[in-house]
C-alpha cells in the first residue's frame, strides 16, 4: 500500500493496483527473483517440450512454480522491512534475513524434487522404460 488511507477504506481496484505494484517493486528489486523466474520458464519449456499432458502434473509444476515465486517475495519484503529499520548489524535481525532465504531454499528444493519426479516419469514414458 503506497498510500496513506486505511486498509479498509480502500476499493478493490486499489488493493489490486497496490499488489500489482509489488509484483513490480519484487521483480525489479531482486536479482534472486529473476533467477526464480528464469528457472519457471524452463520448467514450462520442459513441461512442452517433454509433452506433459497430464493435468494433475501441469497442476502441480505450476504449483511448485507459485511457492518458489512467493516464498522468494515473501523473502524480499523481510529483506525490505529489515534495511527500513536500520543499517547496523543486528544478529536477531540477520537469523530473520536467514529464515526467509531458508524458506526460500526449502521452496526450491521442494519444488525440484517434484519436478525432477515428473519429468524422470515423463522421459521414461517416452523412452519405452514403462
Amino acid at each position: 500500500m503506497h498510500d496513506n488511507k486505511p486498509s479498509r477504506d480502500r476499493s478493490w481496484p486499489e488493493k489490486f493496483r497496490d499488489a500489482f505494484h509489488g509484483v513490480r517493486e519484487g521483480v525489479q528489486g531482486q536479482s534472486s527473483f529473476f533467477v526464480h523466474f528464469f528457472v519457471a520458464a524452463l520448467v514450462i519449456v520442459a513441461a512442452v517440450v517433454l509433452k506433459i499432458d497430464n493435468p494433475v502434473e501441469w497442476g502441480l509444476l505450476l504449483l511448485c512454480i507459485t511457492v518458489v515465486l512467493t516464498a522468494e517475495m515473501f523473502n524480499s519484503a523481510l529483506e525490505s522491512i529489515v534495511r527500513s529499520i536500520t543499517n547496523q548489524v543486528d544478529p536477531r535481525l540477520g537469523s530473520a534475513l536467514d529464515i526467509g532465504s531458508a524458506a526460500v531454499l526449502t521452496a526450491s528444493i521442494g519444488a525440484a524434487i517434484t519436478g525432477t519426479i515428473i519429468f524422470l516419469n515423463r522421459l521414461a514414458m517416452l523412452l519405452g522404460w514403462w
